[in-house]
């Protein structure tokens, strides 16, 4: 177990960020697993080819970056450990395990589009240059229901893919675990789509995505709900209702889970249908007999409501820690 090491990502991260400036000059590690997933999607994905060469192909490009990302933290770990004493080494791996994190950059991103639906008469065209920074779906045409909406909805998502998920990896596989998930997660939202394209190809990473995000899915519902107990304008019970359901009939195996537990807790409904790719996807509802309606104000709710659930996951990371050093 390294719940240290994901402590450290967790607390460094949650302080520091990314800096924009070291983006800048080199990039970010998603950017670059994102290259040589694009590099392999080019070379690889050939249209030409029959469904089941592509199958297998992309079997084997996720099989090649679940390998080179386990090597690399692997000599990684090595190194720190060898090179450097102890609680130094802990200290530098956890600097490069929060560059898999997500808290502070997630919270900032969503709240850019609280503040322009927050400035005088409502920016709605800021509103949408923001939210498109975050979400697959079209934007153009949505209203301040609609924008309000999905911006809660990929807050809950990406609670659990952006941050919990790796903090969970890093737990129980050290960097190279993190590292692993991150490979996995990323190739996911570039080529484990349903599209012609993508369908055969991103099979295999899309079922591996699934697979490895189900643990952190049911647990950032748990800290969703239980931060639901510390804020008067959340409701508990309402969130752990919605989970049990409508969790299970969203489209995603995962994502119902944390979105229904902020719908609920939040007294809102989420999901249902959106556009992506001028093509409707019908999805279902999570907490139905929630307020159709949403504003600005439910996006400054549910960014209280995930620092609450932020600050519960270190917590229990940091009992975890404490636990396994005694």
């Amino acid at each position: 177990m390294f719940a240290t090491l994901a402590l450290a990502a967790l607390l460094v991260e949650a302080t520091f960020g990314y800096p924009n400036r070291l983006f800048i000059a080199i990039g970010h590690p998603v950017t670059w697993i994102g290259r040589l997933i694009e590099t392999l999607d080019r070379r690889w994905n050939r249209p030409h080819l029959s469904r089941r060469t592509r199958i297998v192909l992309g079997g084997l490009l996720t099989v090649a970056l679940v390998t080179i990302s386990l090597a690399a933290g692997l000599l990684l770990h090595w190194l720190a450990g060898d090179v450097l004493p102890p609680l130094l080494a802990v200290l530098v791996l956890g600097i490069l395990a929060s560059t898999l994190l997500a808290q502070r950059s997630l919270h900032s991103h969503v709240a850019d589009v609280r503040d322009a639906l927050s400035n005088r008469g409502g920016d709605l065209a800021g509103a949408r240059r923001a939210l498109s920074k975050i979400v697959g779906r079209d934007t153009a045409a949505l209203d301040e229901s609609q924008i309000t909406r999905a911006a809660l909805e990929t807050l809950a998502e990406n609670y659990s893919d952006g941050v919990v998920a790796p903090a969970f990896w890093l737990v129980v596989g050290g960097l190279p675990g993190g590292l692993a998930y991150k490979a996995i997660n990323t190739a996911d939202s570039m080529i484990g789509h349903r599209n012609e394209r993508h369908e055969a190809f991103g099979k295999a990473v899309a079922r591996l995505d699934d697979l490895v995000n189900l643990p952190a899915s049911r647990l950032s519902a748990i800290l969703i709900l239980a931060a639901a107990a510390f804020m008067k304008a959340a409701n508990l019970r309402a969130g752990y209702c919605a989970v049990l359901m409508d969790a299970r009939h969203h489209t995603s195996p995962n994502a119902g889970w944390p979105e229904a537990a902020m719908a609920g807790a939040l007294g809102v409904t989420l999901a249902g249908p959106r556009v992506y790719g001028g093509k409707t996807v019908d999805a279902a509802l999570m907490n139905r007999d929630g307020r159709h309606e949403l504003t600005g104000d439910d996006i400054d709710r549910a960014l209280r409501l995930y620092r609450h659930a932020d600050r519960l996951l270190i917590a229990l990371i940091a009992a975890l820690a404490l636990l396994l050093t005694l």
